[in-house]
This record gives C-alpha cells, sequence and structure tokens, in this order.
C-alpha cells in the first residue's frame, strides 16, 4: 500500500500498479520530503515527475502545498492508474471538475515528452526503472536541464548500486547524496545555481 504521507491529503490511499513500476517506500519519501520542506523547495512549485509509476512522489509534493504537477508515464495501465491517483488526490484537495487539474498526467516515453515540452520547472523528480542504462539517464538529464527553473532541484533515485548520475554533462551539479538500504538518492541542481547556494 502506498500513501499520502503529510500535507493536505494526509493519509490518501494511491493505487500502485500490478507490475512494472518501483514505488519509493514510505520511509525514502518520509525521509526525503521533510528535507525537501527545510530546503523550501516544494510550497508554490512547479513539479515534474518523471517514470511516475503510480505518482506518489509527484502527488505527494501537490498534497505539502506545490502549485502544479506533471506526471509521465509510459506504460498505458501505469498512467490510468496515475489519472485515477491524481483525481482522488485533487478531491482531496478541494479542486472542483470546472477548475484547471492541479496535476496533468502524460502517458509517454521521457525523452519523447522532454524534447517536445516548453515549461519551466522548480522541482524534478526521477526515478527511473533499474536497469535504465547509465547513457540513457544522462541523455534524461540533459533534455531536462535547458527546461529547468533556476534554483530548480532535480531528485534521482536509483539503486545503490548503480553508477552515479553523470550530472556534469548534462550541465547539473550533484549537491547532496543519501542512501536508504538499496536506494541512492541524488539531489543536483543547474551547474550555474550552485553559485548562489
Amino acid at each position: 500500500m502506498t500513501r499520502i504521507i503529510a500535507g493536505d491529503a494526509r493519509g490518501l490511499r494511491l493505487d500502485v500498479p500490478g507490475s512494472g513500476t518501483r514505488p519509493t517506500s514510505d520511509r525514502v519519501r518520509e525521509s526525503l520530503f521533510g528535507a525537501l520542506e527545510s530546503a523550501d523547495a516544494i510550497e508554490g512549485s512547479r513539479v515534474l515527475d518523471l517514470y511516475a509509476g503510480s505518482g506518489a512522489l509527484g502527488l505527494e509534493a501537490l498534497s505539502r502545498g506545490a502549485a502544479a504537477v506533471d506526471l509521465v508515464e509510459k506504460s498505458r495501465p501505469a498512467a490510468a492508474i496515475v489519472r485515477r491517483n491524481v483525481a482522488t488526490v485533487a478531491k482531496a484537495l478541494g479542486s472542483s471538475a470546472s477548475e484547471a487539474p492541479p496535476a496533468r498526467v502524460h502517458e509517454s516515453a521521457v525523452q519523447t515528452f522532454l524534447k517536445r515540452a516548453t515549461g519551466q520547472w522548480d522541482l524534478v523528480f526521477t526515478d527511473p526503472p533499474y536497469d535504465l542504462n547509465d547513457d540513457a539517464m544522462t541523455a534524461d538529464l540533459a533534455a531536462l536541464a535547458p527546461l529547468l527553473s533556476e534554483d530548480a532541484v532535480v531528485v534521482i533515485e536509483r539503486a545503490r548500486r548503480s553508477t552515479p548520475p553523470d550530472a556534469v554533462a548534462a550541465g547539473l551539479e550533484i549537491f547532496r547524496e543519501k542512501t536508504y538500504g538499496d536506494t541512492a538518492v541524488w539531489w543536483a541542481q543547474p551547474a550555474a545555481a550552485s553559485q548562489s547556494r
């Protein structure tokens, strides 16, 4: 079972795809979001959740005060579950059907989405399948970099045994790293932002 940990939709249960995704554990999400809130990276932010799976990361951010969330998921069955979860969270947050949705689901491969995207995001979660190779991970980050706001935070989740992301090749800079069991999480920022932090 996956649930929203905190915020206005706290305790809400989220559906999870039966296979093909690897939901981030409650323990990792709790620690991660506590750190993001301490860094004032959530309130009012524009969030992008790549390889969304159930949408738990993006919807947790929405519950905690993000202004808008885009969730990208290639699998049709998983994208359908994300849409259901979005509707459940939107209802809990009091959004009416006539309002612009607080979260949008994009049924698309990540590279395809990033190549045609025009928005600027403040907070990005990328939690690709563990078997995604290093070159593909770097290509994702390189395509993402021009779409980030100046002070954006990019959270990259991979297996602990994975090679650290090649952020430099993508125009980013890693500024924090933490391991939770077999999960490693890196925080990155646009390389130009490192002088202002």
